[in-house]
């Protein structure tokens, strides 16, 4: 069943041409699809189409007759005195009228209610029953306890939060909507690594159909099983994850270009002997009807599109002679914010060379620690740079003291360089012709970023400092920016919640959690099964802990224990014939489905409290085990 389809589907917002060029493209139920594509491509207008947010010039949208589709590229202005409850609770709007519209007719009944009314009472208590609606509560903690949203963040007025908090509680809001259909602007976007994971295993479970757009290859890799990419606004298909596409699309171009070569070369032999048998048959009928059939034969050759090289930045960092073997030393480093600590007593040591990852939730003090690092924030604590160390840092915000100034002038005026120095050097990051004469401020985050590393790469550094550099990146500069780091030999300390930037080059693994730093010597992989197999150990103390905890208190003796225990039992066996009353009049009343409705709740109800007994029984004997 096809769950969206997209025809023909055409969108310009300019004279400049189509952004969206006839795509056409369907979803099958259930499947998981990854939407690629560069920076401005057109991959969240396309959303924005597809959730009637903007209009289009052409083609044909349809969604699957009665599904519900959920989006949350854009967050919803919702009332100043909203706070994070209420936002998380717009979720349940329609089970909430259900509800209000149960207890109008709760109010309504008496021992002779209308026939009528007692029919809407109990299709409205099987759609709130269907819906989750005795659930909320249940559903509501652990989809907020996956994505990070503690109870004291849920008494926040949503206003007061930053865009990350906010699009964090938006995604827990969708995913509580229990919408058929999610679309996915960017979900992994201010989600620590716990969070990301936790909602990788919540879209594995989920059973509808999923279209999102990501640059996060580690989640692309475990969510989705079918790649649309978004070029020139055409789309191309991959049925695989983001590897596969990989080396699909290297394959496919292979492909291409030696059938194009091939073309080009039977073209090339076929155009010689044309001119040839032309200059011969300007007095010879025969030669010339030849020539003419040569000329038709070449004509109905199918010419293949000589498949585009991507260009690449020919970036290089310019890097500085390391004498010795101390880069940074660390001791007794702590830091206190309004009263919080967010590490203390750390002791670390930084060799020539090294790679290292700074790991940990949003919030333990990630960011902070860099800028304790290298003066921008005070600190408790040493902190003693070798001798001939030079660093540069590259922040999570990019800023410019001069947004108002061409990529040219802010090249010149800060690197202190000719005019063609400057266009080289922005030429090597793809900065180029008319790009050049752009104003800072109107470049994407993206684009600033790569200005900024343009601009570091050109100083000679030993030590590089990088917070998050691949935040606002498509694929493409995600890969410029690994290609330039790969060539480069320095230190490398950095922040990123991008696993596979992680995995590629870190060789040292710092863990910010519980207010210190733990030092991992090893990369990603190895790291992450040492925190699985401390898990694992940890799981039986921690059950066992919390079983201890769980214990009742002694409440008198030994005999006073029996007491309780000899009346739980009578309590339970009444419990259980009453119970057993109920299956007879449930198998009695099999014609009357009002009736057989309302008795099957009623035995729910009395099987939780038969269930509350034998806990409480059970407790209670353990602990007369304990005294005897």
């Amino acid at each position: 069943m096809i769950d969206i389809s997209v025809k023909d589907l055409v969108k310009s917002f300019d004279e400049d041409g189509n952004l969206l060029d006839g795509i056409s493209f369907d979803v099958q139920s259930g499947e998981r699809v990854g939407l690629l594509g560069k920076n401005g491509a057109g991959k969240t207008t396309l959303f924005k189409i597809l959730t009637g947010e903007i209009d289009y010039n052409s083609g044909t949208i349809a969604f699957a007759q009665g599904k519900k589709v959920g989006l949350i590229s854009q967050i919803p202005v919702y009332p100043p005195e909203f706070l994070v409850s209420d936002v998380l609770r717009a979720a349940f709007s329609g089970l909430d009228k259900i509800k209000a519209r149960m207890r109008e007719l709760e109010g309504q009944m008496t021992e002779h209610t209308p026939k009528e009314i007692l029919t809407e009472y109990d299709a409205l208590t099987n759609r709130f029953e269907a819906g989750g609606g005795y659930e909320i509560d249940t559903e509501t903690d652990k989809i907020c306890n996956g994505l990070a949203i503690p109870q004291s963040q849920r008494e926040q007025l949503f206003s007061s939060l930053s865009g990350g908090e906010k699009t964090r509680v938006n995604l827990a809001r969708l995913l509580l909507e229990k919408t058929d259909i999610l679309l996915l602007d960017e979900p992994t976007n201010h989600l620590d690594m716990h969070a990301v994971e936790w909602l990788e295993e919540y879209i594995s479970r989920f059973k509808g159909t999923v279209l999102t757009i990501s640059h996060d290859r580690y989640f692309l890799d475990r969510v989705v099983n079918r790649i649309i990419e978004i070029s020139n606004g055409k789309a191309e298909f991959y049925s695989g994850n983001y590897s596969f596409y990989v080396q699909e699309k290297q394959a496919r171009f292979e492909l291409q270009l030696k059938q194009y070569e091939k073309e080009q070369a039977k073209l090339s032999q076929l155009g010689f002997t044309l001119e040839r048998m032309k200059g011969w048959g300007i007095n010879n009928r025969t030669l010339y009807r030849r020539a003419m059939s040569i000329q038709h034969r070449m004509d109905r050759i199918e010419k293949t599109e000589k498949p585009k090289i991507e260009k690449t930045m020919r970036a290089r960092f310019a890097e500085r002679d390391f004498f010795g073997d101390e880069v940074l030393t660390v001791k007794g480093l702590g830091k206190a914010f309004d009263g919080r600590t967010l590490f203390h007593d750390v002791d670390l040591q930084v060799a020539g060379g090294e790679r290292i990852a700074l790991l940990g939730d949003n919030g333990t003090g990630k960011t902070t620690f860099l800028k304790v690092l290298l003066g921008e924030e005070a600190g408790v604590g040493k902190i003693k740079f070798g001798p001939t160390v030079k660093w540069a840092y590259l922040p999570q915000i990019i800023h410019f003291e001069h947004p108002e100034r061409t990529l040219l002038d802010t090249m010149l005026y800060e690197k202190n360089c000719t005019v063609q120095t400057a266009r080289d050097r922005l030429g090597a990051y793809l900065f180029e012709g008319e790009d050049v004469f752009k104003t800072v401020s109107s470049l994407s985050g993206g684009e600033q970023s790569r200005l900024r590393l343009c601009m570091l790469m050109d100083e000679k550094i030993n030590l590089l400092i990088l917070d998050e550099p691949t935040n606002h990146l498509d694929l493409a500069s995600r890969e410029w920016v690994e290609d330039a780091l790969e060539e480069y030999e320095g230190a490398l300390l950095f922040v990123s919640h991008d696993r596979y930037f992680v995995d590629k080059f870190a060789t040292r693994i710092w863990e910010l959690e519980n207010q210190t730093i733990r030092d991992f010597p090893c990369g990603y992989e190895k790291y992450r099964s040492i925190k699985a197999f401390e898990a694992l150990q940890a799981a039986p103390a921690a059950k066992e802990k919390r079983e201890k905890k769980e214990k009742p208190k002694s409440t008198g003796g030994s005999k006073a224990i029996e007491k309780k225990i000899k009346t739980l039992e009578r309590d339970i066996e009444k419990q259980e014939t009453l119970i057993a009353g109920l299956d007879e009049k449930i198998a009695a009343a099999g014609a009357d489905y009002q009736e057989l409705s309302r008795l099957m709740e009623e035995k729910q109800t009395e099987e939780t409290k038969l269930s509350g007994m034998m806990d409480e029984w059970e407790s209670l004997s353990l602990q007369l085990e304990e005294n005897v």
